[in-house]
């Protein structure tokens, strides 16, 4: 069997890497063993041809098609639906606090920051100040496909991949194509967007706008909510825009995105707004086995919130601080590929430089704080593979400037692949790390009555990992097991150093170890008409003391039919999440809980369709947080409208 992997465009910054392996001619690497992927949609900013092998990794792919057919307003909403994705929190980020909604995967963590690298269109969106995702920046019906790679398994990556990565793509540009979407629902929700797209010649332009609002819902339950409690809800307006030169050896792209957004966290007085941009330029030159690309970036953004105390009775709420974070993010990077029939490398070096400072001010004491500082992260890396009769062997290192005291930090990594037939067998090992971002070293804050501290002494905390597993692709049967150990060391988490009746004290701590071990297993089948998809992932997170790590449930499912004939598509889906814990010591339980969704699309002229889809279909009440006081998650929400994919003519 024939395996090939592209690289899409490398661009390394904030010891990111920005690069993704992409499942090539036959798709069993990955987990879900979808169909043979489209070629690049970049094509500007693309490179081809980079390695052609198997890889050692556990890797899932999602279409456009399988996208639409997932409920859920926003993206992390729909990647749930995949087994092992979570954010700190169970909520949708269309109510959550941003400073909640990093993602990780397999367990690795469970703080705000993300232990994932998130890349859409080789541009990293993880935020610099906090690691956290503003999932808003991206349109769920906007994205061509979405890469999920497990694991540290390439030394291609940086520090914020530690855990693995999420490769967005949008779609390409072709002549004269719009796409508008307007969706009503309840709750007061609208959602709004359009895009264009066309090609000059060998230019390639792309807009694509979104403004989405809703009246949110209460996070409180009813049973103990008072006059401080409101509506959580987010009103946002996102943009982006890519101006593309497709030369037959030179490529040019440059990217534009920005977002902003107003949110309310679910009290009178509680709220946050962010005002974002990033630009971005690639150039690529090429040869006929050989590739040097450049790459630079740089985001401004500013961030407010406001935290509170309130009454045990929920009736009076008082104001206690308020933060204003100013951010500035610069990076860059080199790197040079070489490609041969039997053996291909690539060799980079990035910089990345983040100064970000949080004024926060003091209702009781009228005192404004400063806290912050800068982070200069700059590494090198070399990775290459080569095949030895069936087996592709990859071996590969980067060495990485933590920009802490100068520390420093090697990250190897190994792995092999064998095909076999409709098997493919894969393994691998690695090291990797995280670097504190200048939110946990400087930014402390406030969520009910518990109160978190910063720590400017935190030092970077590092995982140890191998992963084994196979695939096996069919006719109509797809099937796909991972068995993975993951040791992590100094893991930043939120320690609890004080508790009283009316104030929780914690801490961003480095705890000495942790571990994290477990199964992730898909099976996909298809008949005439239809499509049944089962993912469940078992993982055993705690920590050296032996309590569970908060925030991560020991065993999650998920479960899909899709039905699809001639112009209409319907599909319901099942996902079903363990008991999970609210803190470090495991004092705060929260029960398992299970939701159904429904997404269905009718087509009524070649590029008019009406849409529609439904949240929490049975309208279950489940907790996402005891702060100590109970937060509930998204209850039952709809949307219906009409959406438009096609040439102008």
């Amino acid at each position: 069997m024939t395996f090939t992997i592209r690289l899409q465009v490398i661009a390394l910054a904030t010891g990111f890497v920005i690069a993704h392996v992409a499942s090539g001619q036959n798709s069993a690497s990955s987990s879900n063993n979808n169909p043979p992927l489209p070629p690049p949609l970049k094509t500007s900013v693309t490179v081809n041809s980079v390695l052609s092998s198997e890889t050692p990794a556990a890797i899932t792919a999602l279409d456009a098609d399988q996208l639409q057919l997932i409920p859920g307003a926003e993206l992390d909403d729909r990647l749930r639906q995949i087994p092992g994705f979570s954010l700190f929190r169970r909520s949708s980020s269309v109510v959550a606090n941003p400073t909640t909604q990093g993602v990780s995967l397999r367990g690795t963590g469970s703080t705000g920051a993300s232990r994932t690298l998130v890349l859409w269109d080789s541009i990293p969106i993880n935020d610099p100040f906090g690691g956290w995702v503003y999932w808003d920046r991206i349109d769920p019906s906007y994205i061509e496909r979405v890469e999920m790679e497990r694991g540290a398994s390439t030394s291609v990556f940086g520090d914020r991949a530690m855990g693995g990565t999420i490769s967005l793509f949008s779609p390409e540009q072709t002549p004269e194509h719009l796409f508008a979407q307007v969706l009503r629902g309840n709750e007061g929700t609208a959602d709004v967007a359009a895009g264009y797209s066309n090609l000059w010649g060998h230019w390639g332009l792309s807009l694509h706008s979104r403004a989405f609002t809703t009246d949110g819902y209460f996070i409180t339950p009813e049973s103990i909510r008072g006059n401080a409690d409101n509506r959580a809800n987010v009103r946002f307006a996102a943009g982006d825009m890519n101006l593309d030169y497709l030369g037959a050896q030179d490529r040019f792209s440059l990217h534009f995105d920005a977002l902003a957004e107003a949110r309310h966290n679910g009290t009178q007085l509680t709220r946050n707004s962010t005002g974002l941009g990033t630009i971005g330029a690639s150039y690529t030159h090429s040869w006929t086995n050989d590739q040097i690309s450049v790459i630079a970036f740089h985001t401004q953004e500013q961030f407010h919130s406001t935290f509170s105390s309130v009454t045990s009775n929920r009736n009076v709420e008082a104001v206690t601080s308020k933060q204003t974070v100013p951010v500035l993010d610069t990076g860059g990077a080199a790197y040079w590929q070489h490609h041969a029939k039997r053996w291909n490398t690539i060799v980079g070096a990035d910089a990345d430089h983040v100064d970000g400072t949080s004024f926060d001010y003091s209702y009781s004491t009228h005192i404004l704080t400063p806290n912050g500082g800068t982070l200069l992260k700059h590494g090198v890396f070399g990775q290459a593979d080569v095949a030895v009769g069936p087996v592709r062997f990859y071996a590969g290192l980067r060495h990485q400037f933590t920009g802490q005291h100068g520390d420093t930090f090697v990250s190897p990594n190994a792995g092999a692949a064998f095909g076999f037939h409709r098997f493919r067998f894969r393994a691998s090992g690695y090291r990797s790390f995280r670097a504190p971002t200048l939110n946990e070293l400087y930014r402390p804050f406030r969520v009910g009555n518990v109160q978190t501290l910063a720590n400017a002494a935190l030092v970077p905390e590092s995982l140890t990992g191998v992963e084994a597993g196979f695939d096996w692709s069919g006719e109509s049967t797809r099937i796909s097991v991972t068995a993975f150990r993951n040791e992590l060391g100094n893991l930043i988490d939120n320690a609890t150093i004080n508790t009283t009746p009316t104030l929780i004290l914690r801490q961003r701590q480095n705890f000495p170890s942790a571990l994290s071990r477990g199964l992730e297993a898909s099976v996909r089948r298809q008949w005439t008409h239809w499509i049944g998809e089962v993912g469940y992932m078992y993982a055993d997170a705690r920590l050296s003391t032996g309590e569970r790590i908060p925030q991560i449930p020991k065993q999650q499912g998920t479960a899909q039919l899709t039905f699809t004939a001639k112009s209409t598509r319907i599909s319901g889906g099942l996902r079903a999440f363990g008991l999970i814990f609210d803190d470090d010591l495991n004092q705060f339980l929260m029960p398992g809980f299970a939701s159904v969704g429904l997404t269905a699309e009718q087509q009524l002229t070649r590029g008019l369709s009406a849409v529609a889809s439904v949240d929490n279909l049975l309208d279950r009440t489940y907790l996402v947080a005891l702060t100590p006081n109970p937060n509930i998650g998204q209850p039952q929400m709809w949307r219906v409208g009409l959406k438009w994919n096609g040439r102008l003519r």
